[in-house]
């Protein structure tokens, strides 16, 4: 292989880089600009936010269908990456559940829609949903079943249980201020923790 040919391929592995960055940026500032004003939020306000033109966000994502799918994926495989990534560093595993915990409800009281932008798309949301139960299943898994075998917290309940009643526990607190699903989610871990 001459020097040229690898300068060649060193430059495009550099330019993938760059692309998968700046896709990143835009899923961050997309995810944030949604979060303040929705889904339906406004192109220039994403890309402004990501320090980008519009016209590099319509090159990454043709559609505003395509952003929302690509921005609620991004955001399952953060909180996905999160469970092993705080069992590694958390003292303790109820520590790096209870974190997790936390992290789950952020992203479901924060979503702001992204969801139900979905839902007119029946097969598409269906997809989703599975790449989300895919992706977070396993890691609540495993999270809760460390946190079992350290002796703190009951081992008498799955993770499909768990993620689902924290799911209903979200519903709606986007929409009412006095609600607090926080506070109820740490509740429902709470009486999941054994007395010393």
């Amino acid at each position: 292989m001459s020097d040229s040919s690898q300068g060649a391929e060193g430059a495009a592995g550099a330019r993938r880089k760059d692309v998968r960055r700046n896709q990143q940026a835009l899923l961050d500032a997309a995810a944030e600009v949604f979060v303040a004003a929705g889904v339906e939020a406004p192109v220039r306000d994403i890309a402004a936010r990501a320090g980008v033109g519009t016209g590099t966000v319509y090159r990454h994502f043709p559609t505003r269908a395509d952003l929302v799918v690509a921005v609620y994926r991004h955001q399952v495989d953060a909180c996905a990456d999160a469970g092993p990534a705080l069992l590694a560093s958390s003292p303790t595993p109820g520590a790096a559940f209870g974190r997790w915990v936390d992290l789950f409800v952020d992203f479901l009281v924060t979503k702001h829609g992204l969801a139900a932008a979905m839902q007119a798309d029946n097969a598409g949301f269906e997809t989703l949903h599975a790449y989300f139960l895919d992706r977070l299943l396993p890691v609540c898994s495993q999270l809760l079943d460390e946190a079992a075998a350290s002796g703190e917290i009951r081992s008498d309940i799955t993770a499909y249980h768990l993620m689902r009643g924290i799911g209903n526990l979200c519903i709606g607190a986007e929409s009412d201020p006095r609600y607090d699903a926080r506070r109820l989610v740490a509740l429902l871990v709470a009486g999941l923790r054994r007395s010393p």
